[in-house]
This record gives structure tokens, C-alpha cells and sequence, in this order.
């Protein structure tokens, strides 16, 4: 169990900057579609950087996952869920392993 709680969040995160990264494929169309690929992958190294604090230290990248999850959620006035919640759920996932290992 321990080490599926130690995956679980890590996996997840990974799979979720592959989603998010997804959605930036539609600009190839664009005349200057390297610069507009940049911006849209932006998102994506926020999350990576995320993702690489989390996995060397769990608590604090669990509560900066959190953070950010609200902050996304307060700033875009609830309309990004799609993005926000599941930012949530992986600080908890990342907190979760740290709590319950101690029971």
C-alpha cells in the first residue's frame, strides 16, 4: 500500500501534464506556430516544475499543489474545473501518503 501511495500521485501527475499538453497541438495551423506552441505549453512547465518539487518533497509539494488548485479555481472565478480539481486531488494524493503512513 505504501508504495502504491508513493506512485499513485506521481503517475497521475504525469499523466495529467501529458493531457493538459494535448490541448496545445491545435496550433500548427498558426503562422507562427512555434511561438503560440510556447504559449500554450507554459501551463505545462508550471505543472512539471510542480511535479518535480512534489516528488522530492512530498508535503510541501502537496500543499503547493493545493495552493495552486484554489488559486486556478478563484482566478479563472470557477470556470476552469476541468483544470483545477484535479490539481486539488493530487495535493491530496501527494499529502495522503504523508498522514496516513503515520497510522
Amino acid at each position: 500500500m505504501k508504495k502504491f501511495l508513493y506512485w499513485l500521485p506521481r503517475i497521475l501527475a504525469i499523466l495529467f501534464n501529458i493531457f493538459l499538453s494535448i490541448f496545445a497541438l491545435d496550433v500548427f495551423e498558426e503562422p507562427l506556430w512555434f511561438l503560440a506552441l510556447f504559449m500554450h505549453l507554459i501551463p505545462n512547465f508550471i505543472l512539471a516544475c510542480l511535479t518535480y518539487i512534489a516528488w522530492k518533497h512530498e508535503q510541501l509539494g502537496g500543499y503547493i499543489f493545493v495552493t495552486a488548485g484554489f488559486l486556478i479555481l478563484l482566478f479563472s472565478r470557477f470556470e476552469s474545473l476541468i483544470i483545477s480539481i484535479p490539481v486539488i486531488i493530487l495535493g491530496v494524493l501527494f499529502l495522503s501518503r504523508r498522514y496516513l503512513s503515520k497510522t
